[in-house]
């Protein structure tokens, strides 16, 4: 699916004006497990070993590689959760992503698709419709899953599986940063989460923003594949890992590939480019865009020497990227240095931001 392209008058920086904050609610933040549940009790409860999985579940990475004879497979898993409109659509691409982080292109995909009480027969066609075009445009066949309506939904969810085949081994991981290497951000933050805001809370949004920057918020669905710019700067060479930050946005992928690499980062955050739509529409909810769910951009860990011939190629095929930032060996020393010039700790999600505004 080909990106749009950015031209730089149509992008912006922003510096980060809301907290990191957790909706007030008992018991565990929506969206994503913290970390260190998942450390203690989750990876904890992993059935048996197997030899053929040769990437398990670990904190940052996105997919497990199971390796059978000469190949290995990438699975990846994703739910779609606080979006309604294009759900189908999104559930295919999300994963795909996911796959394509790998450097590997995806080929099957899997889905289970659970409906509140009531749904109509329209709506299952609705959401097995946009599967088969967003699967149709990028490749995949539709290999399997489940449907069914499950009692005490409020809303739609799609669990999607998407599976992608490698030569064995000839892939890359979240975890593979070295220090010192550059980190490229394509795109602009917050376009998944500026697309369902804009599209699922329209009426509140159009009361303070004009119809056509809502109309163009809400293409920004056009935007999410990654598919493009992962298999260009997996060719163009230099590579040491790529990874797609959904939830927790541009700053939780960043927290997460670091985590994952056992290093320290520093970030300059006048380089991360946003677009007005969503600075207008994170404004009305009083949301960081940083902070909020950012697929549809890449973080590509390059090697120094690599990373302004990926940018270049990505540019070539009308995808915006710039660098904005760099690995560093010490795992404790994540830091953002501020539009202002000032130096700061590289803030850390504890919930996206969509939870908030969807609250509201």
């Amino acid at each position: 699916m080909a990106s749009a392209s950015i031209s730089e008058t149509e992008i912006i920086t922003y510096p980060i004006k809301y907290a990191s904050e957790a909706l007030n609610v008992l018991g565990l933040p929506l969206g994503k497990i913290p970390v260190d549940i998942l450390k203690e009790v989750v990876f904890k409860n992993l059935g048996v070993k197997r030899e053929e999985v040769a990437l398990g579940p670990a904190a940052g990475f996105d997919g497990a590689v199971i390796n059978v004879r000469d190949n290995s497979l990438i699975i990846v898993m994703d739910p779609i959760t606080g979006a309604i409109e294009r759900i189908g659509w999104l559930a295919v691409n999300i994963n795909a992503n996911d796959v394509a982080t790998f450097g590997v292109e995806p080929a099957f995909f899997f889905s289970c698709i659970l409906l509140p009480e009531n749904t109509d027969r329209k709506s299952v066609e609705t959401i097995s419709a946009q599967m088969d075009k967003a699967a149709r445009d990028l490749g995949i066949a539709i290999a399997g899953g489940h449907c069914e309506v499950t009692p005490g939904l409020g809303n739609p969810i799609v669990v999607g599986c998407a599976m992608g085949i490698a030569e064995k081994d000839e892939y890359v991981t979240a975890g593979g940063a070295k220090p010192m290497d550059k980190l490229i951000l394509t795109k602009t933050a917050g376009i998944e989460g500026t697309a369902i805001l804009a599209s699922d809370r329209e009426k509140q949004l159009k009361e303070a923003i004009e119809a056509s920057v809502l109309k163009k918020a809400k293409e920004f669905f056009n935007r999410i594949s990654v598919v493009k710019e992962a298999i260009t700067a997996i060719k163009t060479g230099g590579v040491n890992a790529m990874h797609d930050p959904t939830e927790g946005g541009i700053l939780g992928g960043i927290h997460e590939m670091a985590d994952a690499s056992n290093l320290g980062v520093r970030i300059f955050e006048g380089k991360i480019a946003v677009r007005p739509e969503t600075v207008k529409v994170c404004d009305f909810f009083k949301i960081d865009p940083l902070q909020l769910i950012s697929s549809g951009a890449l973080l590509i860990s390059a090697q120094p020497e690599f990373a302004d011939r990926i940018v270049e190629s990505l540019g070539q095929q009308q995808i915006h990227a710039s660098i904005i930032g760099e690995f560093l060996k010490d795992s404790r020393n994540r830091t953002l240095i501020g539009i202002n010039g000032k130096t700061q700790n590289l803030l850390r999600p504890v919930s996206d931001h969509i939870w908030l505004a969807l609250e509201k």
